[in-house]
């Protein structure tokens, strides 16, 4: 399983990468360095926690529409980053749905209401709506669902050939969440700026023609993923039919909005 481009991580400026590219049907195209090391997540752990917080919705546990964090805010909001939280305190700063406030205080107020309405603690829904049937068996929550778990490149492969071609959910939740929640409305992408529109879905930050960006300039505006603090990605291209991980262990910096750019558009070339 060798794509050339994949070994361009070989020159990124950290200790340890790996890297991995999968097709819908859970195909790897290519795989490089160590694809069963444990990497810590950051903020890559959110989309693991949206897809989770998906199936609860749909074994009506929770509703998209059910109140949650602040006054007047939703599920829906805290999953678009739209509950006017802030972004690392438990405080409100603006009314929901007016601003995309990027929160990780959100997500934890998501994952305390997800609890409370199955029951069971987060970490451990996550681990049975989501690890167990996925087979992603090195994967853990670790603390907070905005910011701490901790996986594999050969989990998340699993995970990107899922949310591809859904088998846990209905296809149509899916492409909910692919979707831009709450249109039109402006905020910082963290590392990259301001963005008019800076536009979301459902857990997923969706490309559309946001610049600059992480991801490629030949990647698809419909692409959609997220990047995490630790130097980790993951990317969907609904139009090239693939997904991408890259984990490090370097804290994402300069050096990352460098080389991700170049190395995903030669993925997308290869593929």
């Amino acid at each position: 399983m060798a794509m050339q481009s994949l070994a361009m991580i070989e020159n990124w400026p950290v200790p340890t990468a790996a890297a991995a590219v999968v097709r819908a049907d859970g195909t790897v195209l290519g795989a490089h360095g160590p694809t069963t090391r444990r990497f810590p997540l950051a903020s890559v752990t959110k989309p693991l926690a949206a897809y989770a917080a998906l199936v609860a919705y749909e074994e009506g546990a929770i509703e998209f529409d059910d109140p949650a964090g602040p006054e007047g805010s939703t599920v829906r909001h805290l999953l678009a980053h739209t509950s006017g939280l802030a972004f690392d305190e438990h405080r409100a700063t603006s009314a929901p749905g007016t601003r995309r406030l990027y929160s990780n205080a959100g997500f934890e107020v998501l994952g305390d209401h997800i609890a409370k309405a199955t029951e069971i603690p987060f970490a451990e829904y996550l681990h049975q709506a989501v690890l167990e049937p996925l087979g992603m068996s090195s994967t853990t929550l670790e603390g907070s669902p905005a910011k701490d778990g901790v996986s594999t490149v050969d989990d998340l492969a699993r995970f990107a050939a899922e949310v591809q071609a859904p088998r846990l959910l209905d296809p149509r939740t899916v492409a909910e969440a692919m979707t831009v929640q709450y249109p039109g409305l402006k905020g910082v992408l963290p590392g990259y700026g301001h963005q008019n529109p800076n536009d979301w879905g459902l857990g997923f930050e969706i490309r559309d023609s946001k610049s600059p960006h992480w991801t490629g300039s030949s990647s698809s505006p419909r692409t959609f993923g997220h990047f995490g603090q630790s130097g980790t990605f993951l990317w969907v291209d609904p139009d090239a039919g693939v997904a991408c991980v890259a984990l490090t262990d370097r804290a994402f910096g300069p050096w990352a909005a460098e080389v991700w750019p170049p190395f995903t558009d030669a993925v997308l070339a290869e593929v």
